[in-house]
């Protein structure tokens, strides 16, 4: 497993845009806000926000933050419209639609819409006043419940928490009952200029931890545990098994891959071909490069045993 060396830096000796910049690049990537309100004299306003997230499902909350400009400590307009009227739509941030999402963060004068100058489309909502926008595949309607500001400086928070009285979802972006990342085709919030798509070669699947007991990094084999091959995310997927295979169990799995009625994929025949292997340390590291094969195609039970194998 990697190990690293360290800069260290305390918030309260760095300048607040270095700050700034560490929380963006080290807290990434972020789920966008589009974020609709109206103010009290009926002008519409939208506003990308990254320091956003849920918190529970009964009820639905989200949260998002309208920090304080860096520049000067002022709040933002949409802060003003929520503390003015309590209400708001939360949007996904979908690729199609990036480019015009971040438009609508430029700070324009409170009298000017954010729709018009985005090129977004309003969608009356059901039951609050804030516009939804048409081309995102992904509304909640909400409802403030309370506004609690982090501090009164430049570049301070102002924690919003919203309960979702109403969710809009595209029927798109469905696949059997679950919302398919690549079709709903959202995006992250990096550092800097960087954004990150959450998407097709992006996605990965990671199986949840059995509901059984997993036995744990700390009881793999000795000889797994030191390898200088396996990183920390294949021994993670080796301690999420029930049970060490015993000896016997090794040697019946050993001999069913040598079975001639046996069709091996690519990493079974690699392994069978490092049993034939004179040099250990050579049969050893392609034993590991086939397990390795196999924990990248799920296939853990092949990996604990061909693994296992180094040592039976």
């Amino acid at each position: 497993m990697s190990k690293h060396t360290f800069i260290t830096t305390d918030p309260k000796d760095a300048k607040v845009v270095d700050v700034h910049k560490l929380l963006l690049g080290g807290v990434a990537p972020r789920p966008i806000a589009l974020v609709s309100t109206i103010s009290s004299d009926g002008i519409n306003n939208l506003s990308p926000f990254s320091f956003f997230n849920a918190f529970g499902a009964n009820p639905p909350v989200v949260a998002f933050s309208p920090s304080r400009r860096g520049r000067d400590g002022s709040t933002k307009d949409t802060l003003h419209n929520l503390e003015a009227t309590r209400e708001c739509v939360v949007h996904a941030v979908s690729y199609d639609i990036v480019e015009q999402v971040s438009l609508a963060s430029t700070e324009y004068p409170p009298e000017v819409d954010e729709f018009v100058k985005s090129g977004l489309s309003p969608l009356d909502s059901e039951f609050v006043r804030p516009k939804r926008v048409a081309e995102s595949p992904f509304h909640m309607e909400c409802k403030v419940v309370e506004i609690f500001p982090l501090g009164e400086k430049n570049g301070s928070g102002n924690l919003v928490i919203c309960e979702v009285i109403k969710f809009h979802i595209a029927e798109s972006v469905f696949t059997d009952g679950v919302i398919n990342p690549n079709l709903i085709n959202l995006v992250g919030r990096n550092s800097a200029n960087y954004y990150t798509k959450a998407f097709d070669s992006a996605i990965f699947e990671i199986e949840k931890p059995i509901a059984t007991l997993g036995i744990g990094i700390d009881q793999l084999p000795d000889h797994i545990k030191d390898s200088k091959t396996l990183t920390g995310n294949h021994l993670g997927k080796l301690g999420n098994i029930e049970a060490l295979p015993s000896r016997d169990d090794v040697h019946s799995f050993v001999a069913s891959l040598t079975d001639s009625n046996f069709e091996p994929n690519d990493y079974q025949k690699a392994f069978v071909q490092a049993l034939n292997i004179a040099d250990k340390a050579q049969r050893d590291s392609q034993i590991e490069q086939a397990a390795i094969k196999a924990l990248e195609e799920n296939d853990n039970k092949f990996a604990i045993y061909a693994l296992i194998s180094i040592i039976s």
